[in-house]
This record gives C-alpha cells, sequence and structure tokens, in this order.
C-alpha cells in the first residue's frame, strides 16, 4: 500500500470492456509522478488516499476480473505529511548529532536481527 493524493480526474470515451464503468482518477505520488487509479470508494480532487496494487488493487474493485492494478482502497481523513518522517532520516540525524549513538544503534540492529 501506498500513500498518494488525488489531483483529477481521467476522462475516457473509449475503454476495453474490463474497465467500462470504472471511475479513474489521477494520482500524484510524494515526488510527484502522476499515477492512475481505478476508484470504488468516490474520491475528490485534493483527497489524500491509500492505494493497493498488483493483484491486490483487482480484488479491491470487487471483481479480479477488472483489468487494474492500482485502485484506491480508502481516503485518508485524518494524516499531516509533514510530521511523518523516515526512520533512516532519524538514524542520520542521530548519528551527525553523536557518533556514539550510532554505534549504539547499530549493535542493537545487530542483535534484533
Amino acid at each position: 500500500m501506498e500513500i498518494n493524493q488525488v489531483v483529477g480526474t481521467l476522462v475516457c470515451t473509449e475503454r476495453i470492456s474490463g474497465l467500462d464503468h470504472c471511475a479513474l482518477r489521477i494520482l500524484a505520488d510524494r515526488k510527484g509522478k502522476l499515477l492512475v487509479a481505478t476508484d470504488p470508494v468516490g474520491v475528490r480532487p485534493g483527497n489524500w488516499v491509500f492505494t493497493v496494487s498488483g493483484s491486490a488493487g483487482r480484488y479491491a474493485m470487487g471483481d479480479p476480473k477488472i483489468l487494474t492494478d492500482l485502485t484506491i482502497g480508502g481516503i485518508i481523513d485524518d494524516w499531516a505529511p509533514e510530521q511523518v518522517s523516515r526512520p533512516d532520516a532519524q538514524r542520520e540525524d542521530r548519528a551527525s548529532a553523536d557518533p556514539e549513538s550510532t554505534a549504539e544503534m547499530q549493535s542493537a540492529e545487530a542483535r534484533a536481527a
């Protein structure tokens, strides 16, 4: 699953039979890459959503015969993207502040593995 933002609706008058009545949305990932997803939940531009891909995307549409590899699984009601940080970024911040804590972190990770 991934988090993306809805940036628009894709209008297609001619479609293959597996996508006859599916709403299509244009999504942008965090890097700005545009994606197309089927929309069984009814999202609007600006919504943050989570998506499912591959065969899970077909099942999320309710019919595995629907030809999609990316489906919107739900609308995110409460999420602050600027407050989410990556664990690697936190480790780098600590490493630059205290080299000894980096060695301790690496030892703890090695023991956990």
